[in-house]
C-alpha cells in the first residue's frame, strides 16, 4: 500500500528544506541490497520525515516512463499506480481543446496538467485532502520551485467536493473512477469508487468523458456515446466512455493507437468492414491489442486489404504487412501435434522460438520446454484455430518498416 502521507508531509516536501532533503535522498542508490544502510543515513539526517523522503523519491523513479516531466511531483502509490501515462491524457486533452473542463476525480493533478495546456478554464476536484495538497504542487508554476505552491497560471482551480455532486454547470466533465474494491482490482462497473452507474446518473445529459479499465464489461452500462480503446507503444492502456456530443455521429467503437515517437492512428467502427473469405495469405498478422479490445478487426483488416484467418479470431492474414507493423512470414503449416512440430522445428535448425497462440487452450512456455529446440535459426510459431482445427503456422517475424 505504501507510505500514507499526511497534509504535513505535503508542506514539508513542498517547502524548501524539503527540496533540499529530497534531492540529498536522491543521491541514494535505494536498492534492496542497499536498503538497510540508506535507512540509516537518511534517519541520521532527517529524523521522522525518513519514510516520507523515501517514499517519495521512490515514486518519483517510478514515474518517468509514466510521467517524464513530472520529476519535482508529489505522489501517493495508489495516485501513481492509477495515473494516466502523459501521452494518453495528452491525447484525451485535444479532444477537448476550447472547452470548460471540470475533473471530478483529478487525484494529483495528471490529467489537469495537460488539459490546462489547451483548455480556457479547467477545475479540479478530489475528496481526498492530500490528493488535493499534492496537486497544487504539482501544478505550479515550474519557475518557482521553493515557495508555497499554488496552481499554474489562472485556469486552473481546485477544490474539495464529492464526484457524485454536480458542483459546476457548462463544463465537460472528467472522471476516473478507481478500479479497486476490497483490496482488489474489479472490473465490475458497479463496484468502482464512485460507482460508474451512479457517476453517469449525477451527470446525465451533460457531457462526460470517463476513464476505465479495458477489461470493463461496457455492455452492461448500456452505453449510448463512444467507447474508446488507447493504446500505448503496443499495450493497451485504457478504455474512454465518451458521451454522444463528445463524438462524431455514428460512432460507438474507436481504437486509438499511440507511440512515444508522437505517431497517433485512430480506427472508428464507421469505417467499412467488408473483407474477402480467403485461404491464409504469405503473411501473418496480429493487430494492435487496442484494435482487438475495440471490436474493429474487420474494419482493420479492410483498411489494409487483409483478411481473417478465421471469423472468430483476431489473426490477420495477407499478401503484404501495413507500414509500421510487425508481420509473420509464412513458412508451412502443420496440424496441431506436439511430435509434427518437434519433427519439423529438428529438420530445420530451429533454435530461439516465439509462440504466440489465440483461439485454442496452450501454455506456449510450457509447449517451448517440450520442444526443447537447440538449433541456430530463429522462428515464430502462430498457433490457432481455423475452423474446428488447431492449426500451427511456421514463421519468420520481419520488424515494422
Amino acid at each position: 500500500m505504501g507510505y500514507r502521507f499526511s497534509r504535513d508531509d505535503v508542506a514539508y516536501l513542498g517547502s524548501a528544506a524539503g527540496c533540499a532533503a529530497l534531492a540529498e535522498v536522491d543521491r541514494l542508490e535505494l536498492t534492496p541490497a542497499t536498503h538497510l544502510r540508506d535507512i540509516e543515513q537518511v534517519r541520521r539526517a532527517h529524523g521522522d520525515r525518513t519514510a516520507a523522503l523515501i517514499e517519495t523519491v521512490r515514486l518519483r523513479r517510478k514515474a518517468v516512463v509514466k510521467l517524464p516531466a513530472a520529476r519535482q511531483w508529489l505522489f501517493t502509490d495508489d495516485a501513481l499506480q492509477q495515473a494516466t501515462p502523459a501521452l494518453v491524457a495528452r491525447h484525451r486533452a485535444a479532444r477537448l481543446a476550447g472547452r470548460a473542463v471540470h475533473d471530478v476525480t483529478c487525484s494529483i493533478g495528471a490529467e489537469l496538467s495537460e488539459l490546462a495546456e489547451v483548455c480556457p478554464a479547467v477545475i479540479g476536484s478530489d475528496l481526498d485532502d492530500v490528493r488535493l495538497a499534492m496537486a497544487a504542487h504539482n501544478l505550479a508554476s515550474p519557475d518557482e520551485p521553493n515557495r508555497a505552491r499554488a496552481p499554474r497560471g489562472r485556469n486552473i482551480v481546485l477544490a474539495k467536493a464529492d464526484a457524485l455532486t454536480s458542483t459546476t454547470r457548462d463544463t465537460v466533465i472528467v472522471a476516473d473512477p478507481a478500479r479497486r474494491a476490497d483490496g482488489r482490482r474489479t472490473y465490475d462497473p458497479a463496484k468502482l469508487q464512485p460507482p460508474l452507474p451512479d457517476l453517469l446518473a449525477a451527470y446525465a445529459g451533460r457531457d462526460i468523458a470517463v476513464k476505465s479499465a479495458p477489461g470493463l464489461d461496457f455492455d452492461r452500462l448500456a452505453w449510448d456515446g463512444e467507447v474508446e480503446i488507447v493504446s500505448l507503444d503496443g499495450a493497451v492502456r485504457e478504455a474512454c466512455l465518451w458521451s454522444p456530443g463528445l463524438t462524431e455521429p455514428g460512432v460507438t467503437r474507436r481504437a486509438t493507437v499511440l507511440d512515444s515517437r508522437g505517431d497517433t492512428t485512430t480506427l472508428t467502427d464507421a469505417a467499412p468492414d467488408d473483407i474477402p473469405d480467403r485461404a491464409p495469405g504469405d503473411w501473418i498478422v496480429d493487430p494492435d491489442g487496442a484494435v482487438v479490445r475495440a471490436g474493429l478487426v474487420r474494419h482493420y483488416a479492410a483498411k489494409h486489404g487483409l483478411w481473417q484467418l478465421d471469423p472468430q479470431i483476431a489473426y490477420l492474414t495477407g499478401d503484404t504487412v501495413p507500414a509500421g507493423m510487425r508481420g509473420f512470414r509464412v513458412e508451412d503449416r502443420f496440424e496441431l501435434r506436439e511430435k509434427t512440430l518437434r519433427r519439423e522445428l529438428s529438420r530445420r535448425d530451429c533454435g530461439s522460438l516465439e509462440i504466440l497462440v489465440r483461439g485454442v487452450d496452450i501454455d506456449p512456455d510450457a509447449l517451448r520446454k517440450k520442444l526443447k529446440q537447440r538449433g541456430s535459426t530463429p522462428y515464430t510459431l502462430v498457433i490457432t484455430r481455423v475452423g474446428r482445427a488447431g492449426v500451427v503456422f511456421l514463421c519468420r517475424a520481419v520488424a515494422p518498416h
